[in-house]
């Protein structure tokens, strides 16, 4: 059903869901702000005192007034209205005019010089929730690019070769927190982005972050083959950056 929105009718789409959002919190449910801010600084405490039975509840409370108060939401209504019309309407067609699938058979052709792809497995993969973790042993490396959504995100330098160059480390996350632990002997760049959370790279410390971005390099950085970079950014966690 979804296969048939181009790209131009969902760009549409996503340009009018944030103008109705901006209209609705600007004129008619500014209230709703101070009800986020207030539910995800419930869920950045919790978070800091798991796995205390305080934490827990207002980690999980949190989360509940956040999931209320998008759902009370006049746009998000209006949203799960258009998408309901959307699949009635895409049912009704499909019925009227059901598609018919012919298979359509083609000889083989023969190829003179094809290029050979090679597939590499993932270190990491896109979480929705949940922690995950580089293996506690010898492991392969392979540059990191990953999303995240609610959990904890340890990558574990020690046990690995990295290759010659700039190896690359990159995540993004809604709320939790990452830690990468790094040998000695490389040098690295962090830059790093985050709404609401706290720092440790090396022996900097920043314990109230708001809306912020930060970065970082070690000196010899720009002069050596082997090297480090980090990219992150999160809404809700803290980072930490040492050697081990």
């Amino acid at each position: 059903m979804f296969n048939k929105i181009t790209t131009e009718q969902l760009s549409w789409i996503v340009v009018i869901i944030i103008a109705m959002l901006l209209l609705e919190v600007s004129f008619f449910n500014s209230g709703v702000i101070f009800s986020l801010i207030v539910s995800i600084s419930l869920i950045y405490i919790g978070r800091k005192r798991m796995p205390k039975a305080s934490g827990k509840i207002l980690f999980w409370f949190g989360l509940l007034f956040t999931l209320l108060s998008v759902t009370g939401m006049m746009t998000f209504k209006l949203l799960l209205l258009v998408i309901i019309i959307f699949l009635i309407n895409s049912f009704v067609q499909t019925k009227k005019e059901p598609t018919i699938i012919k298979p359509t058979i083609k000889e083989p052709e023969i190829i003179a010089s094809e290029e050979t792809l090679i597939t590499r497995s993932p270190l990491m993969k896109n979480i929705l929730i949940g922690q995950q973790q580089t293996p506690s042993h010898v492991y392969e490396w392979n540059d990191v690019n990953i999303q995240a959504g609610i959990g904890n995100t340890v990558i574990d330098l020690s046990y690995t070769v990295l290759p010659k160059g700039e190896t690359i480390i990159f995540i993004r996350n809604f709320i939790g927190n990452i830690e990468v632990l790094i040998p000695y002997d490389l040098e690295v760049s962090i830059r790093h982005s985050v709404f609401i959370g706290s720092s440790t790279v090396f022996e900097v410390h920043d314990a109230n972050m708001f809306n912020q971005v930060f970065s970082l390099q070690t000196p010899q950085y720009d002069n050596v083959d082997q090297k480090i970079k980090i990219v992150t950014s999160m809404i809700v966690g803290n980072i930490e950056v040492k050697r081990v």
